[in-house]
C-alpha cells in the first residue's frame, strides 16, 4: 500500500539517460517537498536530490550535480528526476519520499516512501 510510486527505471548504457517519475496515491503530492534517494547493494541509502513543494528551490548531492535535474509538475502532481550522462556507479534502486516539510530541510521526517525503481547502468 505504498502512497508513492516510482517509475521510469531500466537498463541503460553508460552515458545514457533516464527520466524517473514519482506520483502519489491517497494524498496531495503538491503539499510536500519531495526527495530522491538511492541504494546500491551493500551500500547505505544516499540522498540524491530534493525539491521544495513549490518547485522554487532544489538540492543535489555532489555526485550527481550537473548530470541530474529534479523538477515537478504540480498540475500533474508528479515529480521527475532527469538523469543524464549516467555512470555505472549510478546503478541502484531509486526511491522518492515526501518530506513533512514544504522545504528541503536536512534530517526532516517523511510522510511516505515509494517502493523503488531499479536503475541499472551497464555495457
Amino acid at each position: 500500500q505504498s502512497q508513492l510510486m516510482e517509475s521510469g527505471g531500466g537498463l541503460v548504457q553508460p552515458g545514457g539517460s533516464l527520466r524517473l517519475s514519482c506520483a502519489a496515491s491517497g494524498f496531495t503530492l503538491n503539499d510536500y517537498a519531495i526527495a530522491w534517494f538511492r541504494q546500491a547493494p551493500g551500500k547505505e541509502r544516499e540522498g540524491v536530490s530534493c525539491i521544495s513543494s513549490s518547485g522554487g528551490s532544489s538540492d543535489y548531492s555532489d555526485s550527481v550535480k550537473g548530470r541530474f535535474t529534479i523538477s515537478r509538475d504540480n498540475a500533474k502532481e508528479t515529480v521527475y528526476l532527469q538523469m543524464n550522462s549516467l555512470k555505472v556507479e549510478d546503478t541502484a534502486v531509486y526511491y522518492c519520499a515526501a518530506l513533512l516539510q514544504t522545504r528541503c530541510v536536512p534530517l526532516a521526517d517523511f510522510a511516505s516512501w515509494g517502493q523503488g525503481t531499479q536503475v541499472t547502468v551497464s555495457s
